[in-house]
This record gives structure tokens, sequence and C-alpha cells, in this order.
């Protein structure tokens, strides 16, 4: 047999591993940190639960629940090891006065999960981008939490 010297991937896998886990997301070039301070709450069956998550520390957030590489743990059955990813992505949106304006805006992306991600009661697709808005709420396969964006100046 010939030698096959045709693209395997291991490299690429390799480059994207922590921990000895290969990670399901690569960052985009557009992957930035925050400059707004994003909070995230967690609600158990109305109750708020724990202390806030704060992510605004890094340019994306992994929730799983393979605790080896998750940021967030999601320990709910139903979801996966790797089940979403937040990210924070420098995009540019047209303002009131017409003009591009370049802004760090949070995204939220289901990274082909059986059980899916919910953004504000609704399935989102996998393997796409969503933006985060204040007071959304996003739930993980069928885990009654519920995760609630807000920010530093976001009323009480």
């Amino acid at each position: 047999d010939a030698p096959n010297y045709g693209l395997s991937g291991k490299l690429a896998a390799e480059t994207n591993t922590v921990k000895g886990v290969t990670l399901l997301h690569h960052e985009p070039p557009e992957a930035a940190k925050p400059t707004q301070r994003w909070r995230m709450y967690c609600f158990k069956n109305g109750e708020p639960m724990d202390t806030p998550l704060y992510i605004h520390r890094q340019s994306c957030y992994l929730f799983g629940r393979e605790r080896k590489v998750a940021d967030i743990p999601t320990d709910h059955p139903s979801c996966s090891k790797q089940h979403a990813i937040l990210q924070y992505r420098k995009t540019e949106k047209e303002g009131e006065d017409g003009m591009m304006h370049a802004r760090v805006r949070p995204y939220i992306m289901d990274l082909g999960t059986t059980n899916g991600t919910w953004l504000n009661g609704e399935q989102i697709e996998p393997s796409r981008y969503y933006e985060l808005l204040e007071k959304d709420m996003l739930k993980f396969g069928n885990s009654s939490r519920e995760y609630i964006m807000l920010h530093e100046n976001s009323g009480a």
C-alpha cells in the first residue's frame, strides 16, 4: 500500500484540545472580550440559585457536562458534554445616526446537541450564532434551570 498523505484532521484537533478533550468550538476571528460587564443569573423553579455568573472575563464560555472543559457546568443528564457556547463577537451595526458602530456583543450557539438550547422559550438552530440581549433567557436540554442575561447597567 502507498502511504496516504491526505488531511486527517488530527493536527487541527490537537490544536483545539484542552485537558485531553477536543473542543467542538473554534473561536471566530471576530472574538473579543466584552467591554460591558455581563452577568448571568440562574433560576430553578422561579427561585434564584447561588451568586450570579460573571461572564465578562473571557471571550467565550462553554456550557456542558464535561467538567474538564466546561466553563459553566450543566449537570442535567439531558445536556451534552459540550452543549453550547456563549461567544463574544466584535460586530458592526448601524446606529440611529446611520453610521456603523463596532461593539462587542454576546452570542449563543448550540453545538449540535440532541436536546437543544432554548432562547426565550424558542429552540435555536444548532451551529448558528444568536445575539443575546439584556433580559434574554436561556435553557439547556430538558433542564428546568433558566439563565437570565443582565449587565452592570441593567435596572434592578
